[in-house]
């Protein structure tokens, strides 16, 4: 089948095992070209790439499909496949917790849902963790939010102040006091993911430009941005990938400027 077909299944294989060729063996009845643009383009080219690993792609895909919320069996089928690559069920569970923050309850809901059928089904018996809320969310929240976003996540918070300052207070309480304080995920992974959702769902460029700089700030490099957002066209579509990385561009071009003497 050519160079990129057998090169796309063997990295579909170590990514999923047998259940990567199931998947494409299910088109063949009716839509084959389906299966081997799945192997050719998903994993032949998109994974081919070197700027992130096998364990980060996974991580990413739970991420922006639970913020979807409209592909449970693919989402199963990748939870299934970051455990064969390592990701263990705490990242995962993490991942999804996560997403509460910009897909919403709902979504994060479903996705545990899709977690524990993967996990019953892989056999997974790791233990689960409850990270009660302790201290003082709001200063242990702001503190959270200067790390990663800096400046320009303070400059969000600002905006809110004169209209909706509640929802300002639950951005620092909830999201950076409760969810990125916790344990499970670094900081650097949490960013990640969340570039990656925020691509996929299309609908957050501001907050999408914020987490670029967040990314950056927390130890990760332009090169994982824009593979995070390359990988996005697989999942999202191309249009989702493409005002990604013109995000991304606006946000270097940016610390390109500020960096100037």
């Amino acid at each position: 089948m050519g160079t990129r077909y057998g090169d796309g299944l063997d990295t579909l294989r170590r990514v999923s095992g047998p259940a990567g060729a199931a998947v494409v063996e299910g088109l063949a009845d009716i839509a084959p070209d389906l299966g081997r643009m799945t192997v050719e383009f998903g994993y032949g080219d998109v994974y081919a790439g070197p700027d992130l690993t096998l364990r980060q792609r996974q991580i990413i895909n739970v991420a922006a499909l639970t913020a979807l919320g409209t592909a449970a069996p693919q989402l199963r089928f990748h939870i299934g496949a970051a455990l064969h690559v390592g990701v263990t069920r705490r990242e995962i569970v993490e991942t999804i917790l996560h997403m509460t923050v910009y897909a919403g309850f709902p979504a994060a809901i479903n996705g545990i849902a899709a977690a524990r059928e993967a996990f019953t089904a892989a056999g997974n018996a790791e233990d689960p963790v409850s990270e009660p809320t302790a201290g003082n969310r709001y200063e242990r929240g702001l503190e959270a939010l200067r790390q990663i976003d800096g400046h320009v996540g303070e400059q969000v918070i600002a905006s809110l102040a004169d209209i909706a300052p509640d929802l300002a207070r639950y951005i620092i309480e909830f999201s950076f006091g409760d969810v990125y304080s916790r344990g499970g995920l670094d900081l650097r992974t949490r960013e990640l993911a969340t570039v990656a959702a925020c691509t996929a769902m299309g609908t957050a460029a501001p907050q999408l430009r914020v987490h670029l700089h967040g990314l950056l700030n927390a130890g990760g490099t332009r090169a994982e941005a824009v593979a995070a957002i390359t990988q996005m066209a697989a999942y999202a579509g191309l249009p989702a990938a493409i005002n990604g990385i013109a995000a991304a561009r606006a946000v270097f071009a940016e610390r390109d400027a500020s960096a100037e003497p």
